[in-house]
């Protein structure tokens, strides 16, 4: 039984049952990540910015001869965001190559074709079913990133702490967990918006405009997720000359994700970049002693980063791929009769 799904009111059951075919998937396809906990689960799923939306619907077992409503086996949610529908689609192991995956992505493909949107894209991990999947459906692969991640029992911190001191003279470097300060919010979008124009996949888009990105961090804390931000300032202009984030997740806070890392481009070349990873890392230490690893991703292309990160400490772990198709080509090939 498939029918349309909304967090906000869904069961404790019906949450931890969606807990559990997520970590049944991650236990077969992703075996070295952690399992995701409940904590806030039901906030990430509901939570979205300002002139957002996600619709989801999920795949549940028929009820139990005692009335029990059956496990949920499957479950999609698309995100309406900006010109595009974002796709997430589980599907149990156990209940694979059954046509619930299929079936979930045409619901949410109709509803997009008549939301007026024109294409879809999905994030793929590299190495698993997903990509046969989507590419049978059409998708085309538009953009790959490298997931690197960084284990930190295997840290040399002396090293680090080493690391975090080697950026040239003029600036100086602050720690603002939960967000940078209201003051700095002008000067830290500009910085961001360095990354306008340089190739970058469209389904995790960065926030420019000062009043968006104070959306996207209240919208962080709602999800019950955590930033922490390291700022390098100029000291004669006081502007943001580089920054990198960071997020803990409640959902498995001993895994974090890396967020951007930007370095505008008048400060390059003074070692900005591996001294605020370096400072961010420190930190983490101290304010979140239950983490073991960071997880970045990064284009292929850009060499820089990644030398960066591999002086960390990171090792390149797998594909992370974006894939799109026209909505109205997959409602087509889905459901050949409309």
């Amino acid at each position: 039984m498939v029918r349309e799904w909304d967090p906000r009111n869904a069961s404790s059951a019906e949450i931890a049952s969606l807990l559990e075919t997520l970590n049944a998937i991650l236990a077969t396809d992703l075996p070295q990540d952690p399992p995701w906990r409940e904590t806030c689960l039901r906030e990430y799923l509901a939570e979205v910015m300002p002139g957002e939306r996600r619709i989801s619907w999920v795949a549940q077992a028929e009820p139990a001869a005692d009335g029990t409503p059956g496990p949920i086996l499957g479950h999609v949610h698309v995100l309406l965001l900006g010109s595009i529908g974002v796709l997430e689609v589980l599907v149990h192991p156990s209940v694979r190559r059954r046509g619930i995956g299929r079936d979930l992505v045409l619901r949410a493909a109709r509803r997009v074709y008549q939301e007026g949107f024109e294409s879809i894209g999905v994030e793929v991990v590299g190495g698993t079913p997903a990509i046969a999947f989507y590419e049978s459906l059409g998708f085309a692969r538009e953009y790959v990133e490298t997931r690197s991640v960084l284990d930190l029992n295997e840290v040399d911190w002396a090293e680090l702490a080493q690391m975090s001191t080697g950026l040239g003279t003029g600036y100086h470097v602050q720690f603002h967990p939960g967000g940078p300060p209201d003051e700095l919010i002008e000067a830290y979008a500009r910085a961001k918006a360095e990354i306008r124009d340089v190739e970058d996949g469209e389904l995790r888009p960065s926030s420019y405009d000062p009043q968006r990105l104070r959306d996207s961090l209240d919208c962080l804390h709602r999800r019950g997720m955590k930033p922490y931000i390291v700022l390098a300032l100029h000291e004669q202009t006081g502007e943001v000359a580089g920054l990198t984030e960071v997020v803990v997740p409640a959902q498995h806070p001993t895994r974090a994700d890396q967020y951007d890392t930007i370095v505008v481009q008048d400060h390059q070349g003074y070692g900005i970049d591996r001294a605020i990873k370096a400072r961010m890392l420190l930190e983490l230490r101290s304010a979140e002693p239950q983490l073991e690893e960071v997880q970045t991703w990064n284009a292929q292309a850009n060499e820089a980063m990644l030398k960066v990160n591999a002086e960390l400490g990171y090792r390149p772990d797998r594909e992370w791929c974006e894939y799109s198709v026209d909505v109205a080509e997959l409602v087509h090939r889905l459901d050949p009769t409309r």
